[in-house]
């Protein structure tokens, strides 16, 4: 009989991570990092399954921190769930080593904080059009855990996917040295998007925003023939099914950047979809692989 996981230990200042840490870096071993803002689910423990599978016996980290710094005006930061004990049992189910979960003024001693990192012009489209601002405050939150746990890896849930792309950009850019892996989305059997605003949802609202991932699959099953029949597919999908407010749906190549108009047959590319359902806000994503493109719709 396997015996059981010891609980993990819960660190809420810099120098009790540091302390936390200081035999596994003597030791040599490589961290994980699953930086994430509470409020757990399925979804988060397959990122903390893959950091695992990244590290081996080496301490896997999990932050839980509700960064304010990312939310606009109007958005959801003072009810955004904020579930400790919950969130460290399901550390403690997936073998998770260390928890930080530091309070505002630890991550910012100074707020606002004068000093943020820029996302460039990849932070003003698609989230960052309608969130001015977002990609900001992520990256610089990000930054900021990075210097504080220095992983050697970090994971990423790819739902997120313009955050993932930025943040391996940043990593990039800023000679940051983490591996940032963008682990698959994990959905619920009828294919909803596992996130943590879905517990906002009412059953009615739930069903409408199924819609979602209905357009993506729709898309992707279309893509064969192009990215104007595969946004008209999404479309088509969108329109049968009242109760969601779109916000976009694009379809991009895997950074982000534009297709071009006559792609090469197996180009990879990106669907992704965002609206909101009632008053939340949702966010979802697929892979496609594109044969040929007439135009765009």
């Amino acid at each position: 009989m396997a015996s059981p996981r010891p609980a993990p230990r819960l660190v809420t200042t810099r120098s009790e991570l540091a302390d936390a840490l200081t035999a596994s870096r003597r030791a040599g071993e490589r961290v994980g990092f699953v930086p994430t803002m509470g409020a757990l689910h399925a979804g988060h423990a397959s990122l903390m399954d893959r950091a695992r599978a990244e590290v081996g016996a080496g301490p896997v980290v999990v932050s839980v921190f509700v960064n304010p710094l990312q939310f606009g005006p109007g958005e959801d930061l003072d009810r955004y769930p904020r579930t400790l004990d919950a969130d460290l049992e399901v550390c403690g189910e997936q073998g998770v080593d260390l928890v930080l979960a530091p309070a505002v003024d630890e991550v910012y001693p100074a707020w606002p904080p004068a000093v943020t990192v820029d996302p460039g012009p990849l932070g003003s489209v698609l989230d960052g059009a309608s969130r001015p601002g977002h990609f900001a405050g992520v990256l610089t939150v990000v930054a900021k855990l990075f210097g504080l746990v220095r992983p050697d890896v970090a994971v990423f849930g790819q739902k997120d996917y313009q955050q993932l792309v930025l943040i391996r950009r940043m990593s990039a850019d800023l000679c940051l040295g983490v591996d940032v892996v963008g682990a698959e989305t994990v959905r619920e059997p009828d294919g909803l998007a596992l996130s943590s605003r879905n517990r906002y949802l009412d059953a009615e609202q739930r069903q409408a925003a199924l819609a979602l991932s209905r357009a993506l699959r729709a898309a992707a099953e279309a893509s064969s023939y192009g990215v104007a029949a595969a946004l008209d597919s999404a479309r088509a999908e969108l329109r049968a099914a009242p109760g969601v407010d779109l916000d976009y749906l694009e379809i991009t190549l895997p950074d982000l950047s534009p297709v071009p108009d006559e792609p090469a047959p197996g180009t990879e590319a990106r669907a992704l979809v965002a609206g909101r359902v009632g008053s939340t806000r949702l966010i979802d994503n697929v892979p496609l692989t594109l044969s040929s493109s007439p135009g765009l719709a």
